[in-house]
């Protein structure tokens, strides 16, 4: 180090590190609709914005992409389905190692207990069908800071 030098040498070499680090993996949205259709809409509504996404039609599909090596970074999940709603998927989740995975709820007939049930769950949001785009992208990119 010599008297021009702004860094020490262990900031130079911390700096080096951080440099070589590989950038993290993109995080991506996890969708969890039984309707092909509404989830198929979903994925490319995300991808049309450049929000990469996985795709389950059940809870059980759901667990199994949770317990890979996807970097999954939020969950938004369908309400109503089966053979379980979405809320009892929620239950799971948050009773796993992804306990703190930020979830969006959607239903198109939820009712009052519904959205009381899923608040006590920490879920991000509770969004009634038909989902307004626009809010639901500001969510998404939101908390996965976009």
């Amino acid at each position: 180090m010599n008297e021009h030098d702004i860094l020490t040498d262990a900031e130079r070499e911390l700096l080096s590190e951080v440099m070589q680090a590989p950038a993290p993996a993109e995080q991506c949205v996890l969708i969890v609709e039984d309707d092909p259709l509404a989830r198929e809409l979903l994925a490319e509504l995300l991808s049309l914005h450049g929000i990469d996404c996985a795709t389950a039609s059940n809870g059980t599909q759901a667990l199994a992409l949770l317990d890979s090596a996807l970097p999954i970074g939020l969950m938004l999940t369908d309400l109503r389905m089966e053979p379980h709603d979405g809320l009892h998927l929620i239950r799971q989740v948050r009773e796993s190692e992804r306990a703190e995975l930020p979830i969006i709820i959607m239903s198109g007939d939820a009712e009052v207990r519904d959205a009381i049930e899923a608040m006590h769950l920490n879920v991000l949001d509770f969004l009634l069908k038909p989902i307004d785009p626009p809010k639901l992208l500001d969510l998404i990119k939101k908390e996965l800071n976009l």
